[in-house]
Parts: C-alpha cells; structure tokens; sequence
C-alpha cells in the first residue's frame, strides 16, 4: 500500500497536466481552424477538473494498477467535443488538430527533461523531486506514442483518416465505434507494445538529441 502511495504521489502531478495540456490543445486547435465547440464548454482550459474523467482518469488506472501490479494500465481523460464539419478545411484541418495533443505532450516531455537536468545540475538530491520529473517525461512520452497509434478514434488514427484519400478514409473511419474495444485487445495482448515501445525510444532519443547543448553546459 505504502508503494502505491508513493507512486500517486509522484505520478499525480505529471499526469495532471499531461491530461490537462493534451486536451485543452485540441481545443485550442479546433477553435483556431474554425471550430467553437470544446471553446464554448470551457474544454480550453488549464483547469484539470474539466478534463479529468473520474472514472477513465481514476478509478480504472487506479483499480487496474492494484489488481495487476501495474503490469496492465490504462485509462482515458474527458474526450474534447469538436465538430470536425465546422473547420475551414475538415479533412486537411483535422490532422493538425488531432497533432494538437500529442505535440503538447512532446513538449511537457522536453521541459520535464530539462527540469530533470537542472535538478541534477544544481545537485538538489530529493529523490521525490527527481522521480516527479522522471514520471514527467515518462508519462508525456507514453502518452505521445500511444496517443499516435492509428487506430480512431486515437489522434493517430484521426491524422490517418486525414491523410487517406475521400473513399478509404470514408471506411476506414467506420471502425471508430469500435476502436476503443480494438486499443484494449492491443494492450491486453501486448501487441501494441511494437508500436509503442519503439515510438517512444524514439521520441526520448530525439529529445535528448534537442537537449544536448544545455546538458553539456551544465556539466
């Protein structure tokens, strides 16, 4: 019990504003292109509680972290509303505002990265502190990488379905209703991992890549 303490704790606030940021970029993005929707019911919000799903959010990661000892996890925020009919240009429009959330989160991944360094750098050894910043990075780099799988109604595959030509991305957006059912035999099964795994080895290399200049100055 102790241990799961500990792990909220320093998971609480990371996942908080990777949520929160992920979303309220989305509705940024469709308000920008033309769509007032997620603008109109508060969703372009830094608030957590507009995004947070008590159940998605909570409740299942939470049940599902002590039932498999966090070897099975998941869980979900409050979706954003947009009406993709209501941007200028839906099909070209609609990528950049599914791209939205997830470069949000490469972001909040680079500047958790950073504050790791500084830490390091300023020799402030509090391992609470340290280990925040580490979920940080974790936590926005999973989110980058799962949220990419192409696969609706995840941004992934909604950057797809953008990309695709009128008559395939007609039916290959019929599976969204039941692509939330397809994500979780994914997950369960461990066969999203070969999208995931790699994606985010990837992604941390090129954050490192970015950071570089600033970690061999600090050092």
């Amino acid at each position: 019990m102790n241990d799961i303490i500990q792990t909220i704790a320093v998971y609480a606030l990371p996942v908080l504003f990777a949520i929160t940021l992920h979303e309220a970029a989305h509705a940024y993005a469709a308000k920008y292109f033309g769509d007032s929707t997620a603008y109109l019911a508060g969703r372009m919000s830094l608030n957590p509680l507009r995004h947070v799903d008590p159940f998605g959010t909570i409740i299942i990661p939470v049940v599902l972290y002590m039932a498999t000892s966090g070897a099975f996890l998941f869980g979900y925020a409050k979706p954003v509303p947009i009406d993709f009919s209501r941007l200028r240009n839906p099909k070209r429009q609609m990528a950049w505002v599914a791209l939205a959330g997830p470069a949000a989160n490469f972001v909040m991944a680079l500047l958790w990265l950073i504050v790791s360094l500084l830490l390091s750098a300023g020799r402030i050894d509090e391992i609470f502190f340290q280990d925040m910043a580490k979920a940080g990075i974790l936590t926005n780099v999973l989110l980058f990488a799962f949220n990419l799988v192409p696969i609706p109604p995840l941004d992934g595959g909604r950057i797809l379905t953008s990309m695709l030509p009128l008559r395939l991305a007609e039916k290959f957006a019929r599976i969204e209703p039941y692509g939330f059912f397809i994500v979780l035999a994914l997950i369960y099964f461990k066969i999203l991992n070969f999208w995931v795994l790699p994606l985010m080895l990837m992604t941390d290399l090129v954050l490192r890549m970015i950071v570089f200049p600033l970690s061999y100055f600090l050092n």
